[in-house]
């Protein structure tokens, strides 16, 4: 188990009692997320009894990797038990939904990795790119495949979440700007002026979305996309009090 400990006791904090666990980007890698989750679990039980037990997700569940259907099943249908549950919304779930709702995407989300994502789900592409298909075939395709319960999922997902002194989003926040004044397209989308931003947000902004090959912390941040569909290195990260630790698979 890779677990890197950055105990101290001046870190921001959790409400008291509470034990959560931030999980980043997946891109289709239903291993790196099975395994992760055993991980979770295990040492959610040897951290001792805990009075709110929390997951968050930060989002791009879909795309580049093999088996989007599987992971997002295993969101639905295979947690641990015992976790209070908050998914959130990438940027990737947003092109996906966008294609759906406009055809014509769909040649932005193919370059952003949706051809996987419609194979996964069974989706016949090389048919449709054989046959030089109009996007609307594409879409008529996917509409089909997609379960109703994995639509209902994409279309719920949340922008952020915010638990003591940490708010959790997919991308980041634009600097200047209130948290509660957030607008969606920054929250899944911004890179700069994000991250360079060296000032305070009001919270430490816990997000994914902007690849590393380890984890980033800084003052104001914390970045735990670590490239889990190319690097097989999936990132949790996990507080409890004033402590942070890092999983990974």
């Amino acid at each position: 188990m890779s677990l890197t400990s950055l105990s101290r006791e001046n870190y921001p904090s959790l409400p008291e009692g509470q034990l959560l666990y931030a999980v980043g980007d997946i891109h289709g890698r239903a291993d790196l997320l099975d395994d992760m989750l055993r991980r979770i679990g295990d040492d959610a039980q040897a951290s001792g009894p805990a009075d709110e037990a929390t997951l968050v997700f930060l989002g791009d569940y879909v795309d580049r990797g093999p088996d989007s259907r599987a992971v997002v099943e295993r969101l639905l249908d295979g947690l641990p038990v015992g976790f209070e549950i908050h998914f959130l919304k990438g940027n990737h779930e947003a092109m996906l939904l966008d294609f759906l709702e406009e055809p014509w995407r769909l040649e932005h989300w193919l370059m952003n990795g949706g051809e996987a994502t419609m194979r996964s789900y069974g989706v016949d592409t090389e048919r449709l790119m054989r046959l030089r298909a109009y996007p609307e075939a594409w879409r008529l395709a996917f509409a089909e495949a997609l379960p109703e319960a994995h639509l209902e999922f994409f279309k719920n997902l949340k922008l952020s979440v915010s638990f003591g002194d940490y708010l959790f989003v997919h991308a980041g926040v634009k600097p200047g700007v209130p948290l509660a004044a957030q607008q969606e397209k920054d929250l899944i989308w911004i890179r700069e002026p994000f991250l360079d931003c060296t000032e305070p947000f009001g919270k430490i902004v816990v997000h994914g979305h902007t690849p590393g090959k380890a984890p980033v912390t800084r003052s104001n941040r914390i970045g735990i996309d670590t490239g889990a569909c190319f690097t097989n290195r999936l990132t949790a990260l996990k507080l409890k009090n004033h402590s942070r630790e890092f999983l990974q698979t």
